[in-house]
């Protein structure tokens, strides 16, 4: 059984002027131990849809259909005081900048003390010595005396092991990781990448990796969700998404990583903007983009379709695609 379903997911914001659709019938899952990520450009939906599943959407969105599973379980319609609970014991996040993520004015082992006593049947000292212990498995050195330490007394990167620790404090099921290397350098990424592939091998947590970055999805996922517009582009395998893309906006996504073996003037890039959720196109969203959209594309919205390995909500992927229904 999967750990994570995401079935035919709506958010939507309310306004004076109408309502915005965000999300637009998103479905995925993750099984055990599995890490998912999921990328695309800036306002694509990733991080709504990593909050959607936390149960920290900000109103006035809300979830206008479809449902999501926690082991069987469906969250997205539970009060929030049972969500408080799931969130944190069950489903752990790490967020982009540790150093908002973190209480400034308490030390970060009291932070973990309060996390993990909140969720965990345990004293204060069975309590620091579990902090102890996730700050030594998330490479902190010297841990029992840096637990006194205040945020601002660590590094970028050691900042954001402290966040990585804080979401295991109550031994989650779930985490969902929004961008957890964008803020750090090349060296301290690769550390991050190599932490979260651990935690999820010898914990057998499952991972929701929201990234920009097709570096970091190569390195570190099993399957991969490209999104647009609120929806889901393609999804499949890491590597064959990233070496055999079926969906155009993908293919345009890896031709516009710089190739180190080739010598160029100029990147590729993909003409255009994400559309405003207010002008987003009939047919596919990304049509207007697309060099290889033709008048069903413009008409019509395609499902995922079969695309060898992945699916890909592409009509060059459906026998009749050059036929309008």
């Amino acid at each position: 059984m999967n750990l994570l379903e995401v079935q035919h997911l709506v958010v939507e914001f309310p306004g004076r002027r109408g309502t915005l659709r965000a999300l637009d019938d998103i479905s995925l899952s993750i099984a055990p131990g599995e890490i998912l990520g999921v990328v695309g450009e800036s306002g694509a939906g990733k991080s709504l849809t990593g909050a959607s599943i936390i149960g920290l959407l900000e109103p006035p969105g809300r979830i206008a259909s479809g449902q999501i599973l926690l082991e069987g379980q469906r969250i997205d319609n539970l009060p929030q005081d049972r969500m408080r609970h799931i969130r944190g014991r069950r489903i752990g996040a790490i967020f982009q900048d540790p150093l908002t993520s973190l209480n400034p004015l308490y030390t970060v082992g009291r932070q973990l003390v309060e996390t993990i006593r909140a969720h965990l049947p345990v004293d204060a000292a069975e309590a620091r010595r579990r902090a102890i212990g996730l700050l030594q498995d998330t490479g902190i050195p010297a841990a029992a005396e840096r637990i006194d330490h205040y945020p601002h007394q660590f590094s970028g990167g050691m900042r954001q092991r402290v966040v990585i620790a804080l979401a295991l404090a109550a031994e989650p099921k779930l985490i969902v990781a929004d961008e957890p290397t964008t803020a750090l350098d090349v060296s301290i990424q690769a550390q991050i990448i190599q932490l979260l592939k651990r935690i999820c091998r010898e914990r057998g947590a499952a991972v929701l990796l929201i990234t920009h970055d097709m570096g970091v999805i190569a390195e570190t996922c099993d399957r991969v969700a490209v999104m647009y517009a609120g929806r889901i582009a393609e999804i499949g395998p890491v590597h064959e998404v990233i070496n055999q893309p079926a969906h155009p906006y993908t293919m345009g996504l890896m031709a516009s990583i710089p190739d180190m073996t080739i010598e160029r003037e100029r990147l590729n890039q993909i003409d255009g903007a994400m559309p405003r959720l207010n002008a987003i196109p009939p047919g596919c969203a990304y049509n207007p983009r697309c060099p290889r959209a033709f008048e069903r594309c413009r008409q019509q919205r395609p499902d995922l379709l079969p695309a060898g390995a992945t699916q890909a909500a592409c009509w060059l992927q459906d026998a009749t695609a050059g036929v309008v229904a």
